[in-house]
C-alpha cells in the first residue's frame, strides 16, 4: 500500500459544489431502519459495494457524527473516512480524511434515505469529488460509465436487501 495523503476537509456543502458530482436513486424493499442495519454492517459493503474489499469501522457504536472508519478497496486503494452526517433512518454522510488514491483531493459520500411507508424505502446516494493531475480530465470523459457503475451498485443493493431481510 503506497502512502496516505491528507485530502482537503469539506462539509456538507461538498454535495453541492463539488467538481465532479453523480447522483442516483433506488427503492428498496427495506424500511430506513433496516437500510441502515445494513449500512453499519462492514460485510454488506464488500457484496454490493463493488470495489470495496474491507470495512473497518475505527470508531464504537453506537455510530454518528464524528464516527470513523476505514474502507480498503480492490489494488489496495484505501481510504480512512469520518462521518460528517448522521441521522439513523434519514441520512448519513462521510468524506475522506485521508487516501492513498492517486489525484484524490477531496471525496465523499451522501445518503439520504426517504421512507416511503409500507416497509420501503428510497434511497438518494450522491458521490462527489474534486480530482488533480490528469484524473481530473478523464474523468470529464469517463464519468458517465462511472454513473452506469454507481447505478449497477445499487442493483445489487436491491437485491442484498431483499436477500438479506433482517
Amino acid at each position: 500500500m503506497s502512502d496516505m495523503n491528507q485530502c482537503k476537509e469539506v462539509d456538507m456543502s461538498f454535495f453541492d459544489t463539488a467538481p465532479f458530482l453523480f447522483a442516483n436513486e433506488v427503492e428498496l424493499d427495506c424500511t430506513p431502519d433496516r437500510l441502515f442495519d445494513i449500512f453499519e454492517d462492514d460485510h454488506s459493503w464488500t457484496v454490493w459495494a463493488g470495489p470495496i474489499e474491507k470495512v473497518e469501522w475505527t470508531s464504537p457504536k453506537p455510530f454518528g457524527v464524528g464516527t470513523t472508519r476505514t474502507v480498503t478497496m480492490k489494488g489496495d486503494q484505501v481510504g480512512d473516512e469520518i462521518f460528517i452526517a448522521w441521522e439513523r433512518g434519514k441520512r448519513m454522510a462521510f468524506r475522506f480524511t485521508k487516501a492513498n488514491i492517486k489525484n484524490v483531493l477531496a471525496f465523499g459520500e451522501d445518503y439520504i434515505i426517504t421512507d416511503l411507508g409500507n416497509g420501503r424505502c428510497r434511497f438518494k446516494w450522491i458521490v462527489a469529488m474534486e480530482l488533480g493531475g490528469i484524473n481530473k480530465f478523464l474523468l470529464k470523459v469517463f464519468g458517465p460509465l462511472l454513473s452506469m457503475q454507481f447505478r449497477g451498485f445499487l442493483k445489487k443493493l436491491q437485491k442484498y436487501v431483499v436477500e438479506n431481510p433482517s
